[in-house]
């Protein structure tokens, strides 16, 4: 039915697990039905505090989240996950309001996709985040990466800035790595969108915007005057091997 081979499923320990949280149940009972289909161990939530529970107790690996809820909404669920947890997250929203984007991607949010949805575009969204989670673990990151005062361990996934261990979500993670694998070379606008939030993103500047801006914010010795990473007008950003 659907176009893709995610992975093989007698191959797996553990299957790919998936939370779904939206308080209109035939979209529960839909999306756990195909994505069951497609072999993915699917949990489900009505409400933000039953989510907010079952984020604790399944542990999964990647959360498809309503934003309108009654009671605790997606945006309150986001804040309080991304107090404790980079779990990619999923935004579904039925409002057609650029600033629900934008409100959602700043919050941590990996993805938004408004109502109504296309199921093929939500799976293969879904899949994209999956092998970019893949292809994370497989690389071979060996080096540890210095600039200034702020210190990478790429094998540990983690940053330091004077010392201090820096809490970053995935896609700062994510947008930190490519810029200090690339140090001393201009990483263009459309290249760091493709390879963090795939090609459909491509020419999207601003989400790329807030991202730089979220993580200059942790990074960045004085944020409003960066030092590390430099903004290459009308192209893209670079970090600086030696800040």
């Amino acid at each position: 039915m659907f176009p893709y081979v995610l992975f093989n499923i007698n191959t797996m320990v553990r299957k790919y697990r998936i939370l779904i949280v939206d308080d209109e149940s035939r979209i529960l009972f839909f999306l756990s039905t195909k994505l069951k289909e497609l072999g993915f161990d699917v949990t489900a939530a009505g409400d933000g505090k039953t989510a907010l529970e079952k984020l604790n107790s399944e542990e999964p690996d990647l959360v498809v989240l309503d934003v309108i809820m009654p009671g605790i909404s997606g945006f309150e669920v986001l804040k309080e996950l991304r107090r404790y947890s980079a779990i990619p997250v999923i935004i579904l929203s039925a409002r057609d309001e650029p600033i629900d984007k934008i409100k959602g991607l700043s919050l941590g949010a990996d993805d938004y996709l408004q109502k109504p949805f296309n199921v093929d575009e939500l799976i293969a969204r879904i899949d994209a985040i999956r092998r970019r989670s893949q292809s994370e673990h497989e690389k071979d990151m060996t080096r540890h990466f210095t600039a200034g005062n702020l210190e990478i361990d790429f094998p540990g996934r983690s940053a330091k800035l004077s010392g201090k261990e820096l809490q970053l979500t995935r896609v700062e993670w994510l947008l930190l790595s490519e810029l200090a694998q690339n140090a001393g070379h201009i990483m263009l606008h459309e290249d760091l969108l493709t390879r963090i939030w795939g090609p459909e993103y491509k020419n999207d500047i601003h989400i790329l915007r807030t991202w730089i801006s979220r993580l200059r914010s942790k990074v960045e010795e004085n944020p409003r005057k960066p030092q590390l990473i430099r903004n290459i007008p009308k192209t893209g950003y670079i970090m600086d091997k030696m800040a």
